[in-house]
């Protein structure tokens, strides 16, 4: 009999630690009493309630867009800031350039968000934008915050790649641009969307950024959330939380699914391509083995 090791135990206490307030926090948006921290049976009515609340519907909308707004911008930053630090080896300032990419990973948001508050008060006061803070200000940030992140991921995609192949395609008289978009991006494309997933949970999830570039009518899912918790936890809230996990979970399960089957479909054409090269190879004569012409 195996025994439960000290590890395993370790484990299973991590996993429950981890995912046991999650389930207690799903097993009470289905509480039907107005009191969170207090069980009065089992019903839906939070659920059906949450297309009547207008305001915490609309903050949802209003983080969903911003956080693909988001994932579309910093991909395009951080990749090219990326290629930057791993291709261009040489040029004045690159040192400086390296430490203002990655600066944000270590930045204070506190300070990250203040110093962009005071960047659009002076860009108001200069050139009369922005005129108000929103949703375009909160992406600016955003994406100011989330491209750092999908910089360290892609340089390290592509200090990974042989540049024998873009040298050969550029050999063979492809310019640049084509080699970057043609050869370049399929291979790193699953660094790409990790950056992106990355980016969009990241501004799914901020609070204190959007805290301080964020006006009249741009409240975001997390401000929303914190504001109702400082008054206490509405069942409204966890209904939502339940949401984003079932919708979180399912895409999660997606990508796993989709994944495996790539996998799988590239694992049967290598192993078809191995059983067709071998049956060639019986049947092609064995030249050692012919038969020699005897000289009389």
């Amino acid at each position: 009999m195996k025994r439960f090791s000290f590890s395993s135990l370790m484990l299973v206490l991590g996993l429950l630690f981890i995912y046991a307030p999650m389930l207690i926090l799903v097993i009470y948006s289905f509480n039907a009493s107005k009191l969170v921290t207090v069980w009065g049976g089992w019903s839906i009515k939070w659920y059906v309630g949450l297309l009547d609340n207008i305001q915490l519907m609309g903050s949802v909308a209003r983080s969903l867009e911003i956080a693909c707004y988001t994932a579309v911008a910093a991909v395009a930053l951080g990749t090219l800031a990326a290629f930057v630090l791993t291709r261009v080896t040489r040029f004045k300032g690159r040192t400086l350039f390296g430490g203002l990419v990655t600066a944000p990973l270590v930045m204070p948001e506190v300070i990250t968000g203040l110093s962009l508050l005071l960047l659009f008060v002076a860009m108001a006061q200069l050139i009369g934008w922005p005129q108000e803070r929103g949703i375009v200000t909160i992406w600016i940030a955003h994406t100011t915050f989330c491209a750092a992140y999908v910089a360290v991921v892609v340089s390290a995609r592509l200090r990974e790649l042989d540049l024998s192949i873009e040298e050969a395609a550029m050999d063979l008289g492809a310019k640049p641009w084509k080699v970057f978009f043609l050869i370049t991006i399929p291979m790193i494309a699953p660094s790409l969307a990790a950056g992106g997933m990355m980016s969009f949970a990241l501004s799914l999830d901020d609070l204190v950024l959007a805290s301080f570039v964020s006006g009249p009518g741009s409240t975001t899912l997390p401000m929303e959330v914190f504001s109702a918790v400082r008054l206490g936890v509405k069942p409204e809230i966890n209904a939502v939380a339940s949401l984003i996990l079932l919708a979180v979970s399912l895409v999660t399960f997606l990508v796993w699914y989709f994944s495996r089957q790539a996998e799988e479909r590239r694992r049967k054409a290598i192993q078809q391509a191995i059983e067709e090269g071998a049956a060639d190879s019986w049947k092609q004569p064995d030249v050692r083995r012919a038969p020699v012409a005897e000289t009389v």
